[in-house]
């Protein structure tokens, strides 16, 4: 009969703990579940005080994306455009200070950092940008000192959208774990110029304007981006797509 007893108990107990894992957006093994079924307020937001949430930020939980940092943790976050130490010496993000990408791409950051530590236990993420909305890419746009027939160079058109304002592409480097200090990949983020090009790593080392140890950082980092689906671009060492264009505008909407 206590038998009896002790096993109704346990399959009570069970079953109350198997409610909070989902509440809490947790899979069976306590991984961190990246889906839009779990509560934006506690899967998108590190704070749940919501007048301490800007009109910015407050968008994109509305729009359903997911705040990098809540879901992993051990990577590091600084967001350039809410800085001025970007290519447009402008702060444009104002008090947003947490990075947001979609939960799909959440997930696959979560995978690349685990492979990143497979083999670099000591490394992590930092990131510079995720979402960027649309409403922010027209504010570069129109900042930048140059003319509209060469702006695509540096800035994507805003009347034609680019992966960040759907919430897909990631811009990051390596950085220590226990510090958060970026390793030296050649360039600043947001250098505009050959050694920053990935398409050109071999020009650049004959003419010295990068070392075989920066281009060593840089194929970590391709490495494990790269195994989890991300792609790159030629132009950019930081800057990682999770899905083309085409794939974006059929899964998501532009984040206004």
């Amino acid at each position: 009969m206590r038998f009896f007893y002790w096993c109704i108990v346990g399959l009570v107990c069970l079953g109350c703990n198997q409610n909070r894992s989902k509440e809490r957006g947790l899979t069976s093994n306590g991984d961190l579940e990246v889906n839009n079924d779990v509560s934006l307020m506690e899967i998108s937001m590190g704070n749940p005080e919501k007048d301490t949430i800007s009109e910015l930020e407050r968008g994109l939980i509305q729009a359903g994306l997911t705040n990098v940092k809540v879901a992993i943790p051990e990577v590091y976050i600084e967001l350039k455009y809410s800085t001025k130490d970007n290519f447009f010496g402008k702060d444009v993000y104002g008090d947003l200070r947490n990075c947001y990408l979609q939960p799909d791409v959440v997930a696959k950051l979560k995978k690349a950092l685990k492979k990143l530590n497979q083999q670099h236990p000591e490394l992590t993420f930092l990131i510079y940008d995720g979402v960027r909305p649309n409403s922010v890419q027209q504010i570069l746009w129109d900042s930048l000192d140059k003319p509209d027939s060469i702006k695509p160079l540096y800035v994507a058109d805003p009347k034609k959208g680019s992966l960040h304002n759907y919430g897909v592409a990631v811009d990051l480097t390596l950085a220590e774990k226990s510090t958060g200090i970026p390793l030296d990949l050649g360039t600043h983020y947001d250098y505009f110029g050959y050694p920053a090009y990935p398409d050109r790593e071999k020009q650049m080392l004959k003419e010295g304007k990068i070392t075989r140890e920066h281009v060593a950082n840089r194929e970590i980092l391709r490495k494990a981006m790269t195994s989890a689906g991300f792609a790159g671009i030629g132009s950019e060492w930081w800057h990682f797509n999770a899905f083309s264009l085409q794939k974006a505008k059929e899964l998501y909407e532009i984040v206004k």
